[in-house]
Order: C-alpha cells, then structure tokens, then sequence
C-alpha cells in the first residue's frame, strides 16, 4: 500500500485545511485509516482514524469538534477536514494504514505511512 498525503499549508488562527490521503496498491487489505502528527521536539501523536469499512472515526481529544475524518472508498482517499486551527495544530501530519482493526490510536498498529504534509498555523 502506498500512501501521499497532500493538503497542508500556511494559514492563520481559526481558518480551516483539508489534508488528502490517497492510498494505492493493496488497499483491500488496510482496516483502518489513520492521520497523525509530529510537531517540531514532540514525538509523533495519533490525531484521528476511520475504519475503512463502516466508516466508524475516533479522534484525539485535543481535535475533536474541530477536525473531521472521512473516506471516499471508491477514490481510495481519505479526508482530514479541520476547522478552527490553532498554532498548537502546527506539526507535520501522517496518514497511515492499518491491517487490523484495533488499536487505531498506537503507531505499532499501522503498517503503511505515507510521507508527511506540512500544516503550520500562525497566531
């Protein structure tokens, strides 16, 4: 499965992005679709994922009410919509895939990273 992760950007405090993560390959094999993020001396920290089939999503506490994460199974994308940034939103984000269906929230638990997009919000 490859991944890339296309959408970030230089916005200001309270705007909105929208990262894409299209996924190529052996797609029928990821469970679960996930977004992470590493912030510049943080390690790197589970944002949101999907399951890939249902559609089920689990979120941070830190973004949730303000990010939302969807999948568009016939384009093999998934979505990181996120509204009301804040410069503490400020990382490189991840997309990843995941061949089981547990543990959405643990790095262990993906097999596929794609390359990161930079997202940096000015105060």
């Amino acid at each position: 499965v490859q991944l890339q992760a296309s959408g970030g950007g230089l916005v200001q405090a309270g705007a909105s992005l929208r990262l894409f993560c299209a996924a190529s390959g052996r797609t029928l094999s990821s469970r679960i679709m996930g977004w992470f993020r590493q912030a510049p001396g943080k390690e790197r920290e589970f944002v949101a994922a999907i399951m890939w089939s249902g559609g089920s999503t689990y979120y941070a506490d830190s973004v949730k009410g303000r990010f939302t994460i969807s999948r568009d199974t016939a384009k093999n994308t998934v979505y990181l919509q996120m509204n009301s940034l804040k410069p503490e939103d400020t990382a490189v984000y991840y997309c990843a895939a995941s061949s089981v269906p547990y543990g959405v929230s643990l790095e262990a638990t993906y097999d596929y990273w794609g390359k990161g997009t930079q997202v940096t919000v000015s105060s």
